[in-house]
């Protein structure tokens, strides 16, 4: 039996090999793991039908939300590395190898990473019933009320989870976290009025931001954004340690042939930048990046550093 393994692992690569000269000849899958309208399924279903175009194959959307990402990135993990299986990825991604001790994948050595695409940071958003205008009404009605004001987030351990611990520790108040498996159904139920607040890419909900829908009290990070130039910094409030924003990357199986995986990245990054797409993403206040591989690669390691330090820090618990 061992000798027949032996035999077999070499003759697969050989096949993957082969099978890299004419890729594609068969649906390629890409994996988001997330419910369909957060960011990450924006970008996906931006690229998907023009790469499927130009390469002659179908690019077939594949949501799997659930365990914080954890559920659709395992998928990826797990596919046979041969290109027809990629997947979409978040600053989840990242904050989960620091955050959960027993992962079922390594982020670093378990993928092949094709390209970071975007990257943003998150808006404060609340809902109008909210009394609270700015930052600093804000803090005061969550110190007068201490664990009162809820807020949904994508996923425990996700970006705006991260992001709203950062800014209870920095500001001193207490608030509720509601997880969800999502932006798009953390974001609906902030719409609805089921949670007062949340922090999400303004991607998602720029057209409720902009219908009065939620109110938009300060962006993450040192400055404002060009799509909300009257919504001031998390910094201008004095939180300049809220800085926790998100990026989304593609991703293949480790082990998928250098060939493929320059394939993808070239595929991406020209669809990325045709001038239409590009325009969408700069309404979305996604920031393109579409970096090489290996610089896609070594930010995760840096990404992977960083979270555990914050997460350590804060204290921050899977709970």
């Amino acid at each position: 039996m061992k000798l027949s393994l032996v035999m077999l692992v070499p003759a697969l690569l050989l096949a993957i090999g082969a099978d890299a000269q004419n890729y594609p000849t068969r649906p390629i899958r890409v994996v988001i793991p997330y419910a369909p309208g957060g960011g990450t399924d924006i970008l996906g279903r931006f690229i998907s039908p023009r790469m499927g175009q130009e390469l002659g194959q179908q690019v077939v959307i594949d949501n799997r939300p659930g365990g914080n990402s954890i559920i659709g990135t395992q998928i990826v993990a797990r596919a046979v590395p041969d290109g027809y299986t990629i997947g979409m990825i978040d600053v989840s991604f990242t904050i989960n190898q620091a955050l959960f001790p027993k992962l079922p994948y390594d982020a670093v050595k378990d993928f092949a990473p094709v390209t970071l695409m975007a990257s943003s940071p998150l808006a404060l958003l609340v809902h109008p019933s909210v009394e609270a205008k700015s930052v600093k009404e804000l803090i005061a009605l969550a110190k007068a009320k201490p664990g009162a004001l809820t807020y949904s987030s994508p996923g425990i351990g996700g970006a705006g989870h991260i992001a709203f611990e950062q800014f209870a520790h920095v500001a001193g108040v207490k608030l509720t976290h509601v997880p969800y498996k999502g932006a798009a159904p953390a974001s609906a139920d902030l719409i609805a009025g089921q949670v007062q607040m949340a922090m999400i890419a303004p991607s998602v909900l720029m057209q409720q931001i902009k219908a009065g829908r939620v109110r938009a009290l300060a962006v993450t990070g040192a400055r404002r954004i060009a799509t909300l130039p009257d919504v001031p910094a998390l910094a201008e409030a004095g939180l300049a340690g809220v800085d926790t924003g998100t990026y989304w990357g593609a991703i293949a199986p480790a082990g998928t042939p250098r060939p493929i995986v320059t394939q993808l990245n070239e595929q991406i990054v020209k669809h990325l930048h045709a001038p239409d797409l590009r325009d969408r993403l700069n309404d979305l206040n996604m920031d393109l990046v579409c970096n090489k591989p290996a610089e896609f690669g070594a930010f995760i390691q840096t990404e992977v550093t960083k979270f555990g330090k914050i997460i350590q820090d804060a204290g921050i618990k899977t709970e």
